[in-house]
């Protein structure tokens, strides 16, 4: 199967380990992250490493002054201007399309980089800050290249609601949650037919439009056969 992107919550984005074992399995990701976390500014990185002295070994590591600091994805988020910030729709919703504002730079995460001799890649920061709320709501960042539409980062940012949805239904429709063994192999088979009926039915959910009526889906039945008798109906006269 062609890999996809993978998409996590802030609970595991926040996990720099996380990340770099993503990156290391050369997968790409998007996944959110929290306000907190710190990055450089565009076009800004950890300083190099000092000069080498007369003694010892060549000093290799990053370094950071007083003035020069990295600053958290929020303070980055404030300082945009209004015109960094576009109004994307994403998916259909319920009543209406979902929209919101989104702006996208090229930044480096900087957690704990004074411990590298390379400063982390740049990677994409999104930002999701609507147009009712006195701060920005969400931020993600993503491995995905830099060529990257900002309407098409925001689309596959937003699948993780997609995931939520499929996990819920597989659970509470399909009996994932069933599973009572104690062992991965039994875990893995109970999980691989849960998700091969999911796979079926969601097929068969597609073969329809979703405007159509329940009732009047159009299923073609066959006609039963001149001689055909339902079984415990009475012998038609004559019969032996």
């Amino acid at each position: 199967m062609p890999r996809g992107v993978v998409l996590a919550d802030a609970a595991y984005g926040i996990n720099t380990e996380f990340r770099d074992t993503l990156t290391e399995l050369k997968l790409q990701y998007v996944v959110r992250v929290q306000s907190s976390l710190t990055v450089w500014e565009p076009g800004k990185q950890p300083l190099p490493a000092k000069s080498r002295g007369k003694m010892g070994r060549p000093p290799r590591l990053l370094q950071r002054t007083a003035e020069h600091q990295p600053v958290s994805v929020k303070q980055l988020a404030t300082t945009l201007p209004s015109r960094a910030f576009k109004q994307i729709s994403w998916r259909e919703g319920t009543d209406h399309k979902l929209r919101s504002r989104f702006a996208a730079v090229r930044v480096r995460p900087a957690h704990r980089d004074y411990e590298k001799a390379e400063p982390h890649a740049e990677q994409w920061l999104l930002i999701e800050w609507p147009r009712n709320e006195p701060e920005p709501t969400k931020y993600w960042i993503s491995t995905l290249s830099p060529n990257t539409p900002l309407k098409a980062l925001v689309k596959i940012a937003k699948q993780r609601w997609i995931i939520e949805r499929d996990y819920q239904e597989l659970k509470q429709e399909l009996g994932l949650g069933h599973f009572e063994g104690r062992n991965w192999r039994g875990f893995h088979h109970h999980a691989t037919l849960c998700v091969a009926a999911y796979g079926f039915l969601i097929a068969e959910r597609n073969r329809f439009s979703p405007s159509a009526r329940a009732g009047h889906l159009g299923l073609v039945t066959a006609e039963p056969a001149p001689d055909f008798r339902p079984r415990g109906s009475p012998s038609p006269p004559g019969a032996s």
